[in-house]
């Protein structure tokens, strides 16, 4: 009876499901909040769009972090090391905050 209280029905539409492809993350954070998008950038082409903004407290950018690594680590356990390129990434110019990139 516990396992169901603790149960969360989460509703994915058709259009969601279908996802949105991004080869770039920007990420810019304040005390209460980061903030990550998700940008598309396109060989040849000057501007980049952002294709998705997630804003999370950062608990919850923690546990985003946290369940990535975990992910990694099964992925690379089942298909092999993810190696990184070395060819440097073109991002578009800082739009100010502390700013990463994945």
């Amino acid at each position: 009876m516990e396992e169901e209280e603790n149960q969360i029905n989460i509703e994915l539409s058709e259009e969601m499901a279908e996802g949105v492809y991004a080869n770039l993350a920007m990420i810019a954070h304040s005390n209460s909040e980061f903030v990550v998008d998700f940008i598309r950038l396109m060989p040849g082409v000057p501007k980049a769009k952002v294709k998705s903004r997630v804003i999370l407290t950062p608990e919850h950018a923690q546990r985003l972090l946290l369940a990535l690594q975990d992910n990694i680590r099964k992925y690379e356990a089942n298909f092999g090391e993810i190696r990184q390129s070395n060819d440097p990434v073109p991002f578009p110019m800082n739009f100010g905050g502390q700013m990463g990139e994945a």
